[in-house]
């Protein structure tokens, strides 16, 4: 079944777990960036603090970097089959479901135009919020093998969305999504993305979303501020 990327409803088409692997790009002691998709339910519950957690939010997922990636506000990470095909336009090549290091690999959800605060249904237990976008570091450029790739995925603004989860439970692969609740003030990921990056003149407007991770919140009214 092909779902419509306008609809609202959608699917997850992998669901992505990572184990602990060398990290050649950064001293962290590991990566769970290699995610590799899994055939049975997993669960999925809040990881606590970044440092101090359970760092991912799936159960038996490896996050490394601590200090950057995991915690609530990062608990899972979503990445959309259909910005993966704009990918792989992009790069001449196949890219698989996974490969960004993603959790939750979707169909028929258009995650470039998801706003900051979307809750979605996943199967009959999980509800996830969306947060904000990747920011890709060094790991991911490693991974990519891709001449500039840190600076092309952040000019792209099609950054995958990372989620904190309001209801735990399990997750199945081809699990129904539906987002059951949009925020009013329409502050879509892509949008905060490339004010965040690019134009930082206009930082003011990322405050209308309440869903923003609180640190960076924080740091953003601080900017703001002067």
């Amino acid at each position: 079944m092909t779902l419509s990327p306008s609809s609202g409803v959608g699917r997850l088409i992998s669901l992505n777990v990572g184990r602990s692997e060398p990290n050649p790009a950064k001293d962290t002691g590991g990566t769970g960036i290699g995610k590799r998709p899994v055939d049975h339910p997993v669960t999925v519950r809040r990881p606590g603090p970044k440092r101090t957690g359970l760092h991912s939010g799936v159960v038996g997922d490896f996050i490394g970097d601590i200090q950057h990636h995991g915690g609530d506000d990062q608990a899972l990470y979503a990445y959309a089959v259909e910005d993966y095909a704009w990918w792989s336009a992009e790069l001449s090549r196949d890219l698989a479901p996974g490969l960004f290091g993603e959790n939750l690999t979707t169909e028929g959800l258009d995650l470039y135009n998801a706003v900051i605060g979307d809750r979605w249904q996943v199967g009959d237990q999980v509800v996830l919020e969306t947060t904000f976008g990747r920011i890709p570091c060094s790991t991911f450029q490693h991974r990519m093998a891709e001449p500039r790739w840190i600076k092309r995925f952040a000019a792209s603004n099609r950054t995958g969305a990372y989620l904190r989860i309001l209801q735990e439970g399990e997750v199945a692969p081809g699990a129904r999504i539906e987002v059951i609740e949009r925020p009013s003030h329409g502050l879509t990921i892509a949008e905060a993305f490339d004010i965040y990056m690019h134009n930082t003149q206009h930082l003011s407007r990322l405050l209308v979303a309440d869903a923003l991770p609180p640190q960076m919140r924080a740091d953003i009214e601080k900017r703001v501020a002067g």
